[in-house]
């Protein structure tokens, strides 16, 4: 099957790869190196691409390289496959503001399905990937129409599979038996530092085993044929995910083959020089490509995708006339398209008096998933306390893939991983709950949300202190502020039930920016009678929530959440003491930091220097709305363990407290 030109095809990536990090001075030779074969019999015999619509066409296949340190590889098969990655681009590897940076970026560089690099996290999209895949098949294909039809693969390392948010989403991969997820592992026993033997020597075939999915080893990373039909076996078992196991000698070909020093080290010019003269290359060329090998990568991967996608597309246009309706949301979902009226049912009125922001997110759920039939999502096992189950809806499970309400189980960090690969594979908007004090779990795996522009909605309850009696390690303090500071996230803490609409509204048009809704556990006064401009208010992440009688407050309350109706209490008791100040609701500094200067003038004029900002959480942050003159009421210790309402008051939140520390400006 295999030819000569194949292993000269091999070795071309190979001599890219080297080259590029030769003239970066800066990269990971060994996986490149050692890992070219596997990757290249799956792209040229297996993935189903387009390199000429690149991302466009829906129903391809998904390659993620989860060891992304190693991208100097797939740049090079990018390169040569006709992704719009050109040799100049490869000269400019891991410079500024080129195309092929030191890791993956989605978006950032043609082919590129998910931003990689902490390891781990590449896999676990993978799996939402796939999830992805089983679910939109459920829920599209008809019997004569399978327009959701392919493979998600992903190659991964050693590091990957150490870390511990590959094993809680390969183990819920295991249990969804995701048929259609393949892993080829670069098993090569050497991580950065050196051996795996020192730290990492569980049988990790039987692990997998142990999770539900099918073991496939390869003994030598160079066989084409052993590689292939690993492959095609693994393609075959649609009843379990394959972990392939590719035993590789990193830096294949080196002088420091097979050890440490060759992973992420350029190679010298010697090494360099024999190794290409050991592929029959020219030693004195750089970044070269022979016709026949472009000839090659034309013939076996861009033609034969352009066929595939052509075929698909006919497929497609039949699928319309058949079912018009489905597949008009089909495309809508994929282009992210919300549908008319959407968000008609929620302004609905309540007729509790007081209601938890979570319990008015489960309301608002309900009203979304009626309207948007591709939303969907779960929780990390506390779905009975974040309020994220869809009501009339079904489980997502192996024998049910058409299910919305998804059981992640408790894996708060791989459910954050996963929701970005679902979000990446398109065609839904998932959403996910668990604690907000767990969101230290998730960190990485929002900042990779908020890193790839993937519009996930965090549902994070048990907002502060007031959690209670389960004490300091469930009650959050530092959680705002450290997710304040994070880039291209909307962090939003509501006030009451209006102002949850609102903040879901947000995260639903939301387009490139995840969301954050920090919700209560105990229940908040409805603020409506107050709270005119509510709409606009939240959607600008400030606003005066209750103003002053005259038309210059005597100084001014910053509130979110639960204490925002604390803050006007205090307000009508300063009043009654002849002190007219104005309450402002502050639930999202991002999305107040980008209005105008001239808008947050009106809602906090510098004139009124008199401010006390009120938040039961940390107090970092808080300077740039309090100023010099002002003061900050916050907690900057942990919590403690007792009923809500008597730690709260034992912290100093009351109405009592506020008016004290106010008269004291």
């Amino acid at each position: 099957m295999f030819k000569q030109i194949d292993q000269k095809a091999i070795n071309t990536i190979r001599a890219l790869s080297v080259d590029a990090i030769h003239k970066a001075n800066s990269g990971h030779p060994g996986l490149p190196l050692g890992a070219a074969p596997m990757a290249y019999v799956l792209w040229t015999k297996f993935l189903k691409i387009n390199p000429l619509t690149s991302t466009n066409w829906t129903n391809r296949d998904r390659f993620i390289l989860s060891a992304g340190h190693g991208s100097a590889l797939l740049y090079s098969l990018l390169h040569l496959s006709g992704y719009e990655v050109s040799l100049e681009d490869m000269k400019n590897f891991r410079q500024w503001d080129s195309k092929t940076p030191g890791h993956p970026e989605v978006g950032h560089t043609d082919g590129v399905e998910a931003t990689t690099g902490p390891l781990g996290q590449g896999i676990a999209m993978a799996v939402g990937m796939a999830m992805s895949e089983a679910h939109l098949s459920a829920e599209y294909n008809k019997e004569k129409f399978k327009i959701v039809d392919h493979n998600t693969y992903v190659l991964c390392g050693d590091g990957d599979l150490m870390e511990g948010v590959s094993q809680e989403a390969c183990s819920l991969a295991g249990h969804l038996k995701l048929g259609k997820l393949i892993a080829l592992y670069d098993s090569n026993d050497i991580s950065l530092d050196g051996p795996t033997s020192k730290s990492f020597t569980e049988n990790v075939g039987e692990r997998f085993k142990a999770y539900g999915w099918e073991h496939i080893l390869v003994e030598d990373g160079n066989d084409l044929n052993e590689i292939y039909e690993a492959i095609k076996s693994a393609k075959e078992n649609t009843a379990q995910p394959t972990l392939i196991e590719v035993k590789t000698v990193i830096g294949f070909g080196s002088e420091h083959q097979g050890t440490s020093k060759v992973h992420g080290s350029p190679l010298n010019e010697k090494d360099i020089r024999s190794i290409k003269e050991s592929y029959g290359f020219d030693a004195n060329s750089n970044f070269k490509v022979d016709k026949d090998v472009r000839s090659h990568f034309i013939s076996e991967i861009v033609l034969p995708g352009s066929a595939l996608e052509k075929a698909w597309n006919e497929q497609f246009t039949q699928y319309q006339n058949a079912y018009p309706k489905m597949a008009t949301q089909y495309t809508q979902a994929f282009k992210g398209t919300l549908p008319k009226d959407w968000e008609k049912e929620l302004q609905f009125e309540i007729s509790e008096v007081n209601i938890a922001s979570r319990s008015s997110s489960q309301r608002i759920i309900q009203s979304l998933a009626d309207r948007i039939p591709y939303l969907w999502g779960g929780s990390a096992d506390l779905s009975a306390s974040n309020n994220t189950m869809i009501a009339n809806t079904t489980e997502f499970q192996a024998n049910n893939y058409q299910g919305r309400n998804i059981w992640f189980g408790v894996r708060e960090f791989a459910m954050a991983a996963i929701m970005n690969g679902i979000q990446l594979h398109g065609g839904t908007r998932i959403y996910g709950g668990t604690f907000f004090v767990f969101v230290d779990y998730l960190r990485a795996a929002i900042r990779l949300s908020a890193l790839q522009n993937l519009p996930v909605t965090y549902v994070l309850t048990h907002d502060s202190i007031a959690v209670g009696e389960d004490g300091p390690t469930h009650e959050p303090v530092e959680q705002l502020a450290s997710l304040r500071c994070m880039p291209n996230l909307n962090v939003i803490r509501p006030a009451d039930h209006n102002e949850t609409i609102e903040a879901w509204k947000i995260a639903v048009k939301s387009n490139q920016t995840p969301t954050v809704l920090v919700l209560s556990r105990q229940n908040l006064p409805t603020l409506s009678d107050v709270a005119q401009n509510v709409k606009n208010g939240v959607k600008k992440g400030g606003y005066i929530i209750s103003p002053s009688k005259g038309s210059l407050p005597a100084g001014i309350l910053i509130a979110t959440g639960s204490e925002v109706h604390l803050a006007i209490k205090a307000q009508e008791e300063l009043l009654r003491r002849g002190i007219d100040v104005s309450v402002v609701s502050l639930p999202s500094f991002r999305l107040f930091e980008a209005q105008s200067e001239e808008y947050k003038e009106k809602i906090l004029p510098k004139e009124v220097a008199k401010r006390l900002s009120i938040e039961m959480g940390s107090s970092f942050g808080w300077e740039r709305y309090v100023g010099d003159q002002g003061k900050i009421m916050s907690i900057d210790k942990f919590g403690a363990s007792a009923p809500g309402e008597l730690v709260v008051e034992n912290y100093g939140f009351t109405v009592a407290n506020i008016v004290r520390l106010f008269e004291a400006l």
